[in-house]
């Protein structure tokens, strides 16, 4: 499920009750105040509150019972892999935990999808993923980089030709959209890592998979190593990012 679009009325009030319910100020078996008064409070139209209250029940947040209202369901009831959900646990986990989270999934994921976009790519597909290269080169700020970096991926993913790894993608896409930021953010030179790229690159080109698979490990190992040495010193949040 795509993300929420939070500048529409009822896309805001997903947010903010959804992101309540996930760091907790909502807790599992609270009931949410009667429809009026919560329209009230959060300065909407019932019909507006209706909407988002449908959406987040689609997320697996909350659920309605007749007689007892509206009530926060168990965490295990959450669908975890919805694209709003994943981005509200995200972050409001302390950093050092989005960090090890984020780099065992992408030590899961990555690694196997650059193999496969050097055995499958096409020329287009490595066109892309070249044109996202030449982006992140280009770079002027940590900004663009991390948006360029976040091309990168995205095209190395869709190389695979699997449609079960390209869909992953969405699922992803503002963890690691906010993992880009904060490397940018945190490094000296926000373009430090464009080296690994360069590999990951030249191997899909090549059409290496193991080198390919070794340079996207190196690529993930650097970033974590940058994060953790440059965070030693620091209290840096993480990065927070507006659903599209």
């Amino acid at each position: 499920m795509k993300a929420t679009d939070a500048r529409s009325l009822h896309g805001h009030v997903v947010r903010e009750l959804g992101r309540r319910i996930v760091v907790g100020d909502l807790r599992p078996g609270d009931v949410l105040p009667r429809e009026e008064v919560l329209a009230e409070s959060m300065e909407v139209s019932r019909t507006a509150l209706r909407e988002a209250l449908k959406v987040l029940s689609a997320k697996g947040l909350i659920e309605a019972r007749p007689k007892t209202g509206t009530r926060v369901r168990p965490k295990e009831s959450w669908n975890q892999l919805d694209a709003d959900v994943l981005s509200w646990r995200c972050a409001s986990m302390p950093t050092d935990d989005f960090i090890e989270k984020l780099v065992e999934m992408r030590e899961i994921i990555e690694p196997a999808a650059a193999a496969a976009a050097s055995r499958r790519r096409t020329a287009a597909q490595l066109s892309k993923i070249d044109h996202a290269y030449r982006q992140m080169e280009a770079a002027q700020n940590s900004d663009e980089w991390a948006v360029a970096d976040l091309s990168f991926h995205n095209a190395v993913l869709q190389a695979t030709g699997n449609e079960l790894v390209i869909s992953l993608f969405s699922v992803i896409e503002s963890a690691l959209g906010m993992f880009f930021v904060l490397s940018a953010q945190t490094a000296g030179d926000f373009k430090y890592s464009l080296p690994h790229h360069l590999k990951v690159l030249e191997a899909i080109r090549r059409q290496q998979p193991e080198v390919a698979r070794k340079a996207m490990q190196g690529m993930i190992a650097d970033s974590q190593a940058n994060l953790h040495k440059k965070r030693k010193g620091s209290a840096k949040k993480l990065p927070t990012l507006r659903s599209k």
